[in-house]
């Protein structure tokens, strides 16, 4: 009967993961271009890899990429699950931080791209109004990677703040109870009380965060176009241009075999750096 229930599941796994993850890794060792029937060529798509300077600017791009977002977003994710912790648990709230999450990626992307344009968006609109001088915040070599970390970071804080506010009602109310008795502030009680006791669900936001920072497409998908060339080409979408505008399937693949190499890597290190499985609470 138990495997009975875990059959959809078990189906759906080997279907949509198991069965593409090692179709992925056997085009990783053939010459697939879509056009013919693929050649194993072996090891030359990552030998090919090691030398390929767009590939390692590509990883350097994300790694800053993934550096803004997650520092951005816990902290603004912490911030705000504090004070819904600390001052409100009104659903209303709840809710209002969810919308941005719910709304797709592709028109977040175009939202904020024309809010931002240079010469209509309301942004440098605002900025001229009040005498600023306007930024290309996405044309600029400078700014184009820190306003599209800028943009998910709004996108996704919310939804990572109700995730680190679910843990905080795990802490028991009589711990804030008697340290405010003993004198201790607020500050003192969130970093000796909220965040030690916080730390599982900080490490499974960390992780999630971490994964799906090293995932971004589709807000560069739509605003590339209008940033400096390899500024923020991140290794997502270099594995698209491969797979699909240069038509490399199997170098594709490769690459996209080191990414999930290198966040299963960075994941065990993240989970054990943070004892993700002890709590302060048991």
């Amino acid at each position: 009967m138990a495997w009975l229930f875990l059959a959809p599941v078990l189906v759906g796994f080997a279907l949509f993961y198991a069965y593409p993850t090692v179709l992925g890794v056997y085009y990783s060792l053939t010459d697939y271009g879509l056009l013919a029937p693929p050649n194993l060529v072996g090891a030359e798509n990552y030998r090919d890899l090691v030398n390929d300077d767009k590939f390692w600017n590509a990883l350097k791009v994300t790694g800053y990429y993934v550096v803004l977002n997650i520092v951005s977003q816990t902290v603004l994710a912490l911030a705000l699950a504090t004070l819904m912790h600390r001052l409100t648990q009104s659903v209303a709230v709840r809710a209002m931080l969810l919308v941005p999450w719910l709304v797709p990626n592709v028109t977040v992307g175009l939202l904020w791209m024309w809010m931002l344009d240079a010469n209509i968006g309301f942004v440098n609109h605002v900025l001229r109004a009040v005498g600023l001088s306007t930024t290309g915040f996405l044309t600029s070599p400078t700014w184009a990677m820190p306003t599209i970390a800028g943009i998910n970071t709004w996108a996704y804080t919310g939804y990572t703040a109700l995730l680190l506010y679910a843990g905080m009602l795990q802490i028991p109310r009589y711990l804030y109870e008697s340290a405010s008795l003993d004198g201790a502030g607020e500050w003192r009680m969130f970093t000796r009380i909220t965040l030690p006791l916080l730390r599982p669900v900080l490490a499974l936001v960390l992780v999630v965060s971490l994964i799906g920072s090293f995932q971004i497409f589709d807000t560069v998908a739509v605003t590339i176009k209008n940033t400096p060339a390899g500024v923020t080409r991140v290794i997502y979408y270099y594995i698209y241009e491969q797979a699909f505008t240069n038509f490399r399937m199997g170098y594709a693949s490769a690459i996209a075999v080191v990414l999930a190499l290198l966040l299963g890597v960075l994941t065990v290190v993240q989970m054990r750096l943070l004892r993700a499985s002890r709590s302060d609470l048991a």
